[in-house]
């Protein structure tokens, strides 16, 4: 299937690094991804009373740092966690933005621990903590969990998000070269030229807007009761993380665990978290959003996610343009996300057939149950000082605890 053509020279199949295309190729291509992960990086600012251009300013320069430490290998772009919304919320209200800040910073430091210990216990360590079973339905999880998000966005106006997700599979599947590599950005502009249409789409903000303005950087302050409430969080966002390289990876078909290491994308997401502590922003993750666009496109060049960030960077002082964007109607961003979030699941699932996962025997067929339920269902289990874990979190704790605790078939 020729995707792109480049000169005289055509392109087959996935479009990988070292694959040339040209500068404006590239912008478009780094703008699909800003789009992808604008909504869900201005909602947690939102949510938590934090600055929405400090977390566009952090999520782009956490993502360069990312790129930086992980040898420029690795297309991830990291935006803002949901996981840290109810502690960093609850911070905020008592003491302020500075103590929420240094809850995060410390965060962001117990991923450097975790890195050591993967560093020096090796990619056997690793293979055994999460072998396939584990992956694959834990990758599942991570876009199953999305779904009903998708779903809530497109339910508030059925019409557009069919026509939006209409557009996206037929330029997917009908497409040709460039114009194939960009369905969710087509998607984006047809889905919003009729909304204008509808008359769904409120240009208010965009009026009020400044043109440019400096994002609302703040200082740090360490509290001890902020930083017990925050930092365990990142117990579960760790294991996330392991979740969402390894989403990545299978998308890409490469190891990343084996290169460039773990211990190094560990790092690199944990010191990001870091540095939007640092600025003011929220805690950093791996958006899963992005890595559909990855699984949708074929476009594997990671230098595409650091255009994103530097896009993201950009948008942070023109407030024009983020209110543009933030005008974009839910239903126009629930029609993409149905398809971003099941190829996801996808992934997870394509895991466990290409790795011969056997489900005749029970021991996986528990596994991997376990894990789905517990991911899926809404389990939560309350920890210390009102921390809550769910989710994926919990999902692959309880994954890897029965993968060490049954006996092998």
């Amino acid at each position: 299937m020729k995707v792109l053509t480049v000169g005289t020279k055509e392109l087959s199949g996935p479009i990988k690094e070292g694959d040339k295309i040209s500068l404006l190729q590239l912008l478009i291509l780094g703008l699909q991804h800003t789009f992808t992960m604008f909504g869900a990086t201005v909602l947690v600012p939102l949510l938590t009373e934090l600055d929405v251009g400090v977390a566009l300013f952090t999520a782009g320069i956490g993502t360069l740092w990312f790129h930086l430490v992980t040898k420029r290998k690795v297309p991830i772009f990291l935006g803002s966690s949901f996981a840290f919304i109810a502690p960093v919320a609850l911070v905020v209200k008592q003491w302020g933005v500075p103590a929420a800040q240094g809850g995060i910073i410390v965060a962001g430091l117990l991923y450097g621990l975790m890195a050591v210990l993967v560093y020096f216990l090796g990619r056997e360590f690793m293979e055994n903590l999460l072998p396939p079973v584990v992956t694959g339905p834990i990758i599942m999880v991570i876009g199953l969990n999305l779904a009903p998000v998708a779903i809530k966005s497109a339910s508030q106006n059925w019409m557009v998000a069919l026509i939006v997700l209409t557009t996206v599979i037929l330029v997917s599947m009908y497409g040709r070269g460039f114009f194939k590599l960009v369905p969710v950005l087509v998607g984006l502009i047809v889905g919003y030229g009729v909304s204008l249409i509808f008359g769904i789409v409120d240009l208010k903000p965009v009026q009020e807007a400044a043109l440019f303005a400096v994002p609302a950087f703040t200082k740090p302050e360490f509290n001890p009761a902020a930083i017990g409430l925050i930092a365990p969080v990142a117990v579960a966002t760790i294991v996330e993380h392991v979740g969402d390289v390894l989403a990545v990876g299978a998308t890409v078909q490469k190891d990343f665990v084996k290169d460039p290491g773990l211990h190094r994308t560990l790092i690199g997401d944990g010191i990001a978290t870091s540095l939007a502590g640092l600025f003011g922003g929220p805690a950093n993750t791996t958006y899963s959003e992005n890595t559909g666009v990855l699984a949708l496109t074929g476009v594997w060049k990671p230098e595409v996610m650091r255009v994103a960030a530097v896009m993201a960077m950009i948008l942070s002082t023109c407030q024009k343009l983020t209110a543009l964007i933030r005008t974009v109607p839910e239903p126009v961003i629930g029609g993409i996300s149905i398809i971003l979030f099941g190829m996801i699941a996808s992934i997870g699932i394509r895991t466990v057939v290409e790795n011969a996962v056997d489900f005749k025997k029970s021991r996986n067929l528990i596994i991997s149950s376990a894990i789905l339920v517990f991911g899926i269902g809404g389990a939560v289990v309350n920890l210390w000082g009102g921390i809550q874990l769910g989710g994926v979190g919990l999902a692959a704790i309880i994954g890897i605890i029965l993968n060490q605790v049954l006996p092998k078939e």
